[in-house]
């Protein structure tokens, strides 16, 4: 049995599911890796970061957005890698699962920060958000405490979507670089985050469209239907998160 075939001849669990798993692995990586190459031109630090937005606020504003949401869109994909895992090592699904998650969560966290930073510079400038984010970068917070599963939890989940045969030794690989990805607020890219959401990319994307073409495919009308009703609610969440 190859690893392809491992990876998709199991049964399907009801969370996240196939379609929304799928979607996840397919979507997720590439929003991911778009936003990385967003800030490619500019210097690494917070300093260079926030003086970027406020020359190119448009494109800033795209990269983090692209990334973040890259990064909320992988949770599904990380619940049903982890699912497959399950299937032959359980330990290895729970810990590499869990750590990952609660990696994204404190990314997601970190998005925050970010975002509360650029504000202050649309609102004061970009010297008066330097000194600000400077005299507080570091201050702890709870989630500071998952910076070590931000990093650890794509290792386990790499060592164990290969022991489990769910990929192979190069697709596992480029999972685990992952790890890599700078972590922290307001962090340009470097080569190690290109190479990291490359590999994202390269182990994910596969599993994705492998997950969606599996078992059988609902009438033109269904899916017509089930994108009606997503794009809906995804107007609605946007009109009222709009409305404060």
């Amino acid at each position: 049995m190859t690893a392809t075939t491992a990876s998709t001849a199991v049964s399907q669990p009801a969370l996240p599911g196939r379609w929304v798993g799928g979607a996840s692995l397919v979507v997720g990586p590439p929003l991911l890796f778009a936003g990385v190459l967003l800030r490619l031109r500019f210097d690494f630090f917070f300093p260079a970061q926030l003086s970027a937005y406020e020359r190119h606020p448009d494109l800033v504003k795209a990269s983090y957005g692209l990334a973040a949401a890259g990064w909320v869109l992988l949770w599904p994909g990380v619940v049903l890698l982890a699912a497959r895992i399950g299937d032959t090592h359980r330990e290895l699904a729970v810990w590499g699962g869990t750590l990952t998650v609660l990696g994204l969560f404190a990314r997601v966290f970190h998005t925050g920060v970010e975002h509360l930073g650029f504000q202050l510079v649309a609102v004061r400038g970009a010297a008066s958000a330097t000194r600000a984010v400077s005299e507080t970068y570091g201050a702890f917070h709870v989630f500071s405490a998952l910076n070590a599963a931000i990093m650890g939890g794509w290792v386990l989940l790499a060592v164990g979507a290969y022991r489990a045969g769910v990929f192979g030794p190069w697709r596992a690989t480029a999972l685990g670089l992952t790890a890599v990805m700078p972590l922290g607020v307001l962090k340009g890219t470097t080569s190690w985050s290109v190479a990291a959401a490359a590999g994202l990319c390269v182990a994910l994307l596969p599993l994705g469209a492998a997950v969606l073409r599996a078992g059988p495919v609902p009438r033109t009308a269904t899916v017509i239907g089930r994108l009606l009703l997503v794009g809906a609610a995804g107007t609605a969440m946007f009109l009222f998160g709009r409305a404060g």
